[in-house]
């Protein structure tokens, strides 16, 4: 019998998470029967989705949502060898016994010296989303100028990397110092706090005087509101995130955009990377690929210790990471 420890949501989140709203508990697993194996977790990811997610894809009482990189210990299903690693939906678990039908491989020529954790990160989920939002839902095009912000985050850092591949100028907000002097490493054109800037509407008018074509939104609130406004013409905007609300206890209202989108004939689109699955193993490769040719920086702040994951995801909500929040267990 193997122990598994599970971090549970004791309650709904009820504005920012607190420390009470998580209980860890300790279950006995058993063996795993035909067709299923058992799963030791390696690396477990901490998104802001999981924040409003959890109001809507879990109930109380429930292990808290996510993906982790496993290892396979033992296994009774062929398709997951003994010391094989695979991406899994197994939530904040330390051990997980399963039929397997929800797991990914880890791609076969994963390279030996990336860590297994950007399978959670850059060649991941937020990699695979950056992709998406650029490609599918923008519709990015060279000479383009691009606005992203949260732009240090494990989204946005990408965003930002994969539009000036594409040949395009890139804005990035981010909230501190730091992360705009990470920004710049990365090639941005240009980048600013957005905690110290006088105004918002200056700084994003001083970074770009003719506007936008794209803006890639992760963060919602009262900056969306100001960006609309930047925006050209049939510009577009691709809706991933909003994490600026996600803790608020009342609504946020207006201003409302719908005349500035009117006259400017703007198109704003939600997505998830979900609905381009067809698509996932041929973008991981494009994005390793990427990566192997020095095109593409994955950043990654790890806290160490299963039992921090509330610490980590509470820390997430703060901005205290630059690039992919990861617990290493």
């Amino acid at each position: 019998m193997v122990q598994a420890k599970t971090w549970i949501l004791t309650k709904y989140f009820d504005g920012f998470p607190k420390d009470s709203d998580f209980e860890l508990k300790v279950e006995e697993l058993p063996a795993p029967k035909d067709g299923e194996v058992l799963l030791e977790a390696v690396f477990l990811t901490i998104d802001p989705y999981m924040r409003p997610f959890s109001r809507v894809r879990m109930n109380e009482g429930d292990v808290m949502i996510g993906a982790q990189v496993a290892k396979v210990i033992q296994s009774k299903n062929p398709a997951f060898p003994v010391g094989s690693h695979v991406v899994g939906r197994c939530g904040w678990r330390s051990h997980t016994v399963c039929d397997g039908k929800d797991l990914v491989p880890i791609m076969p020529d994963w390279p030996q010296d990336v860590s297994l954790s950007l399978a959670l990160g850059g060649i991941g989920m937020p990699g695979l989303t950056a992709l998406y939002g650029i490609e599918e839902v923008l519709g990015l095009q060279k000479g383009e100028t691009l606005l992203v912000n949260a732009a240090a985050g494990a989204v946005g850092s990408v965003v930002g990397q994969l539009a000036k591949i594409k040949g395009c100028k890139v804005v990035g907000s981010a909230g501190s110092d730091a992360k705009v002097a990470f920004l710049k490493e990365l090639g941005f054109d240009e980048a600013f706090n957005y905690k110290t800037v006088g105004s918002l509407e200056e700084a994003l008018k001083k970074a770009s005087p003719e506007g936008y074509d794209c803006f890639f939104e992760n963060v919602g609130g009262p900056f969306s509101s100001v960006a609309i406004q930047q925006m050209k013409n049939f510009g577009r905007i691709a809706v991933c995130g909003a994490i600026s609300t996600y803790n608020d206890t009342t609504p946020q209202t207006g201003p409302y955009p719908h005349l500035t989108m009117i006259f400017k004939q703007l198109k704003m689109e939600g997505f998830m990377q979900s609905r381009w699955e067809h698509k996932h193993p041929e973008s991981l490769k494009r994005l390793m690929g990427w990566l192997k040719e020095g095109k593409l920086q994955c950043r990654e702040h790890i806290t160490r210790g299963f039992e921090k994951m509330p610490a980590a995801f509470m820390g997430l909500l703060q901005g205290e990471n630059v690039g992919k929040a990861i617990v290493a267990v």
